[in-house]
């Protein structure tokens, strides 16, 4: 006759050790886990801001205005928005052009990086290379022809605005020849309006951005186009 052999039954405090050493497993993993949700979440927030700022550099972006140079067009604390894309893409944060597509024209107004000091301004295009220009009493003459104006209204390349000559016109200019990829840039407020008059012709990659709209003004929504 044979006896059955029995594999022996686990202890209690065998079990009790088990589990024991799965809770400190446990402890342990949770900490980790969380290092890595915190990781991950921060690399997305790093991402995000990254094509945000990308974005912001090289597509679009907007402008508070400073000062009163841009009347009756542009108001003081007025906020615009601006196409950086609109002549081409540019390596973000940088001047660098990766395309063009295009150059600024006559009566555009553009946001460009001041040639004199360190701040943006807000201008308006009034001519272009192989121009040859002359302001006389704030009014311009471009190739020997005066441009379409009156006293309130001029018209470049049938781009009509306001412009103010209450301030009077603003020192005369010219003539001078405009050369090939620069341009020459004035305040639609002649009479006060520190622009390349004083400060000469500037490149045009010194030219960040065409200012598309107004879309805000004292405290109200609105969309004036430029």
């Amino acid at each position: 006759m044979t006896t059955e052999e029995t594999a022996p039954k686990e202890t209690a405090p065998k079990k009790t050790a088990l589990k024991k050493k799965a809770k400190e497993s446990d402890k342990k993993e949770e900490p980790t886990s969380k290092v890595r949700r915190l990781g991950r979440d921060i690399a997305s927030l790093l991402i995000f801001l990254g094509v945000a700022l990308s974005a912001r550099a090289s597509l679009a972006d907007h402008y508070v205005v400073p000062t009163g140079s841009m009347i009756p067009t542009v108001h003081e604390g007025d906020r615009v928005f601006v196409s950086k894309a609109a002549y081409g893409f540019r390596i973000p944060l940088s001047a660098t052009w990766i395309a063009r597509w295009g150059e600024p024209q006559r009566g555009d107004v553009v946001v460009l990086q001041s040639p004199v000091e360190d701040v943006v301004l807000l201008k308006r295009v009034v001519a272009i290379g192989g121009d040859e220009v002359r302001v006389v009493n704030g009014h311009i003459f471009l190739n020997g022809v005066e441009a379409e104006a009156t006293a309130t209204e001029e018209n470049l390349d049938g781009k009509k605005h306001m412009v103010s000559l209450k301030a009077g016109g603003g020192p005369d200019f010219g003539p001078k020849k405009i050369p090939e990829g620069q341009v020459l840039v004035m305040g639609d407020n002649r009479g006060n309006s520190k622009d390349g008059r004083m400060f000469g012709f500037v490149d045009q990659s010194a030219v960040l951005g065409r200012a598309v709209s107004i879309y805000l003004r004292d405290g109200s929504l609105v969309w004036d186009r430029l």
